[in-house]
């Protein structure tokens, strides 16, 4: 059973979108600028897509870059919060639903899109077999996702600051999927051509705590199943956030988020 052995939290994650629905506009730079990324794909490619599917839509980023670009005809809006799904239909059709449990039949969609939305679910080989089966033969998947060296800076300040403070370290910032795995994914999940590229997005910032309230306002804090349930240590804090401001260059840390883009076709012919 995935659940067994679940990474992540995916109650949490939805308590966390739902927190930063409202405020969401005011932190979404980096879900901007991947959805201009998926954007210009899809202007590559060149092709007419009838009716897609944006997973894990947050308020609507994708579509608001979209705006009629990439031969999209009509997007059908999802997202795991309510919250978040609420606030996206003021660009289309939209609802909450789970990444994991797919509510669309089969053949539904002539493209699937993602933009910073996957990294968060516990069974992605399953979700992206969920995907290719709410395609229509020959329809494309493309998504967006952060993976692995993303946010480094942050994660091995914690780690540091833990060690000095207690000893030891906990699970603060998620596993996230490597590029040499990323297309065997798609192949595995049946997908033909696959292709998988990364961008990498550096930001830099005053200080520490402007990075967390960044992160707080995305919803992107720690989901992580085994992530510790008391608040963290002040003496924590206080030796992460100086080992982090001790890098920093011309008075302001960087943040470095490592953005993967997958790109798959579903057979021709429906299959299993």
């Amino acid at each position: 059973m995935i659940d067994d052995i679940a990474p992540f939290d995916r109650t949490a994650v939805r308590r966390h979108r739902n927190r930063a629905a409202p405020g969401f506009g005011a932190h979404e730079f980096l879900f901007a600028e991947a959805a201009e990324r998926v954007a210009d794909r899809l202007d590559d490619i060149r092709r007419r897509f009838s009716v897609a599917l944006d997973l894990g839509c947050h308020d609507g980023v994708l579509a608001r870059a979209l705006k009629g670009r990439g031969g999209i005809e009509r997007l059908v809006q999802m997202d795991l919060s309510p919250a978040m799904a609420a606030r996206a239909a003021r660009f289309g059709p939209a609802l909450a639903g789970d990444e994991e449990r797919l509510p669309f039949a089969r053949a539904s969609f002539d493209a699937v899109l993602s933009c910073l939305s996957l990294h968060w679910v516990n069974d992605l080989p399953g979700a992206l077999i969920q995907a290719r089966h709410a395609l229509k033969p020959d329809g494309l998947f493309l998504a967006a996702m952060l993976g692995g060296g993303s946010l480094g800076e942050l994660r091995q300040a914690l780690l540091q600051g833990e060690i000095e403070a207690t000893g030891g370290a906990s699970p603060r910032v998620s596993p996230f999927a490597e590029l040499r795995d990323a297309a065997g994914l798609l192949q595995r999940a049946g997908f033909a051509g696959p292709v998988a590229d990364l961008d990498a997005v550096a930001v830099t910032y005053e200080s520490p705590l402007d990075l967390l309230k960044d992160l707080r306002g995305m919803g992107e804090t720690n989901a992580l199943a085994a992530r510790p349930r008391a608040f963290t240590r002040r003496s924590v804090l206080a030796g992460a956030a100086a080992r982090y401001a001790a890098e920093a260059e011309n008075g302001r840390i960087s943040a470095t988020f490592h953005i993967l883009f997958l790109t798959g076709w579903a057979p021709a012919q429906l299959g299993p």
